[in-house]
């Protein structure tokens, strides 16, 4: 197995585990017949404090759930392929952020579950991170993302999904948290190579004067040195 295809394997092992888990955690449903949605994040309520973490790994029913796998998996990857020292810190801040801003600023008394969130926040990060850092791959991941999942932008529009009860808060709150990430790391990690010939100056003369302040006395002394589901409950009394 040469280098690159190992890099390529290991890139998708963990989202690979995350989203076995998100199936594992719905199979279990299926299986005792329960539904686990009151484990799911309530905004401004003590008990929903929990959903924060546990609400990415709770979904509607099947469809819902693929719909956040496929996505996951290939962002997912992409992220831990080009910015592997950077990839847990990014997915866990994206997890963690969007989650709390959900908790903070949605409104409603729905339950919030599914990943979308998290799906949103990778695409915002991939998309501005590789734009930001103007590094040739990295760009081409940006117009990849766009172009396979840049249809995601509308679920923050709730009026495009009258009859559905779309999380679009949990959508913008993700797609806010990549971008601030993206925004935040874009000095860390893989950084576009510069030519020398890119910092060279117009005047060779004066930069030789600059490097060698000993040809002119004067000038030696001046010089200077970063969709998800809302259930309705009813309150308790």
């Amino acid at each position: 197995m040469n280098d690159e295809r190992r890099k390529i394997l290991q890139s998708l092992i963990y989202p690979a585990i995350i989203v076995i888990l998100m199936w594992t955690v719905k199979l279990i449903e299926i299986t005792f017949s329960i539904n686990l949605t009151q484990y799911g994040l309530i905004p401004l309520n003590a008990r929903g404090l929990l959903g924060i973490i546990t609400s990415p790994f709770l979904h509607e029913g099947l469809s819902h759930l693929s719909g956040n796998s496929v996505p996951f998996f290939v962002l997912g990857g992409l992220l831990f392929y080009f910015y592997p020292e950077l990839a847990w810190r990014v997915l866990l801040l994206i997890y963690l952020v969007t989650g709390i801003w959900v908790w903070v600023f949605a409104r409603g008394t729905g339950i919030h579950i599914g990943a979308s969130g998290i799906v949103n926040g990778l695409a915002a990060f991939l998309f501005l991170s590789g734009i930001l850092r103007r590094e040739t791959k990295l760009m081409a991941i940006t117009l990849l993302t766009t172009f396979l999942y840049g249809g995601i932008i509308w679920g923050i529009f709730p009026q495009f999904f009258p009859q559905k009860n779309i999380s679009w808060e949990s959508h913008l709150m993700g797609l806010m948290a990549g971008a601030v990430i993206a925004i935040y790391y874009r000095k860390t990690g893989p950084q576009r190579i510069q030519y020398d010939w890119e910092t060279e100056e117009d005047g060779d003369d004066d930069d030789e004067i600059t490097k060698n302040p000993e040809h002119d006395p004067d000038q030696s002394r001046n010089s200077t040195g970063s969709s998800d589901v809302i259930y309705h409950y009813k309150k308790d009394p």
